[in-house]
């Protein structure tokens, strides 16, 4: 077989067969195919499509490129997958929320690059925290405490190694079939049985629009149906951070207290929804109903906050975090940003609040950059709130003063303040399956 006929075919809007797809991903898998030739493909499936059928299998072949887990973990295997965004700390909520309710999170996360946070990383804000651990010793983890966190094995999906960073460097990361077999090659190698996607959309999301993750959450569930996985995909907005911290040990802080009860709001609700449709996908509970109400109870009762410091204890770290987040990284420069005029929080630019984090150094410019986990900010209005010239807005955690004027600069050219009253965003739009979509 010659990707050069592969190449021509797909540029001429055919359908690639099932060989034909796994020729391309066991030649992305071990180089036997060049790079240059790979990108020229990726362009082609970028400009000309796939349909449901070859999307499916390019999922499949990529997760077959490597390591394939089936884990025995006592239960079904859940993972929960976000496409991305800024002060998204979901996962170090539900995960051992989840878990207290009886489920098996078997979550393998991603580092942050450009604009939007990695749960990696911000995991390694804990002292001691290990999270590339062999795969029987996170299975292990998993089977034991109910949930672990870790980073994504080599050996898992490698064919989707090659082809992301390709397609990071070749203007083909918007494709929907390249995302969608890219985020699933990788759970299904994992061993999740059941899946949850947080698929987001607005300004500081992949997706900007909501047609567009619609599309993106149908093509995932379309998969999963191919594949004999229950995948359910919750739609949510990312036009403003999701909680308040931005930053990696900030962030850590931010999901305790939601544990711990000492905080609530658009991440806490949504980080519940999440994990509601988590415990039915993996049939813990029968309902949202009852599952909502075994999360909250968990939540309520500190079995949630327990679970978490189990979880980071098992995976080497300090779980006296849990108890006093003052051992978390500190920043030695923390200063308030004044909201500049009179008026209400119009629009957000989550983009520019997520590199304006990263320039501090709470993100990565480049692959192998050194992140600064005590950096950051913590939002303190939210849109639609109301504000007086004067009145702080946004805590900036800097690590000199020089970058703190500059990461001030930048978040005040991220907001837009109106002198008329306007809507707060909008945080669930729709769950999608492969039965179809119900807008919430």
């Amino acid at each position: 077989m010659e990707i050069l006929s592969l190449i021509e075919a797909k540029k001429q809007g055919k359908a690639l067969t099932r060989e034909q797809i796994r020729y391309f991903a066991k030649g992305a898998a071990d180089n036997s195919i060049p790079d240059y030739q790979l990108a020229a493909l990726l362009m082609a499936i970028r400009l000309k499509g796939m349909d449901a059928r070859e999307t499916a299998d390019l999922t499949m072949e990529m997760a077959a490129s490597g390591h394939m887990l089936s884990p025995d973990v006592g239960g079904v295997p859940v993972d929960k997958h976000s496409t991305g965004g800024v002060g998204d700390t979901t996962t170090l909520i539900l995960a051992p929320l989840v878990a207290a309710c009886g489920g098996k999170v078997l979550k393998m996360s991603g580092r942050g690059l450009g604009h939007t946070g990695g749960t990696v990383d911000k995991m390694e804000s804990i002292a001691g925290m290990k999270v590339e651990l062999p795969e029987d010793e996170f299975v292990d983890i998993v089977r034991r405490t109910g949930c672990a966190v870790v980073g994504q094995s080599a050996h898992l999906a490698p064919a989707d190694k090659t082809l992301y960073a390709l397609r990071d460097v070749t203007g083909t990361v918007d494709s929907i079939p390249l995302i969608a077999s890219s985020i699933l090659s990788k759970k299904f190698a994992a061993g999740a049985h059941a899946i949850v996607l947080d698929v987001k959309c607005g300004t500081g999301a992949l997706m900007p629009t909501l047609d567009s993750a619609i599309e993106l959450a149908k093509t995932m569930a379309d998969i999963g149906a191919h594949a004999g996985r229950r995948i359910i995909a919750v739609v949510s907005g990312m036009d403003e951070p999701l909680g308040s911290h931005v930053g990696n040990a900030l962030e850590v802080k931010e999901a305790i207290d939601v544990l711990a009860g000492r905080t609530s709001g658009p991440l806490k609700d949504v980080a519940l929804y999440l994990g509601s449709q988590m415990l039915v996908a993996a049939g813990v509970q029968p309902d949202e109903k009852a599952a909502l109400t075994a999360l909250e109870e968990a939540l309520n009762s500190g079995r949630g906050l327990e679970k978490l410091k189990e979880m980071i204890i098992a995976q080497g770290g300090d779980g006296r975090v849990c108890d006093d987040t003052g051992l978390l990284p500190a920043a030695p420069v923390i200063r308030k940003v004044s909201a500049p005029c009179d008026g209400y929080l119009e629009k957000v630019d989550g983009v520019a609040l997520g590199l304006a984090a990263q320039q501090m150094g709470a993100g990565r410019i480049r692959k192998g950059d050194a992140i600064d986990p005590a950096v950051g900010f913590v939002m303190e209005i939210r849109m639609g709130d109301h504000v007086q010239a004067g009145d702080p807005i946004c805590t900036l955690h800097a690590r000199t003063e020089e970058s703190a004027l500059q990461a001030e600069a930048r978040i005040l050219n991220a907001l837009t303040f109106s002198p008329a009253p306007t809507a707060p965003a909008r945080l669930l739009h729709a769950l999608v399956t492969a039965q179809g979509v119900e807008h919430l």
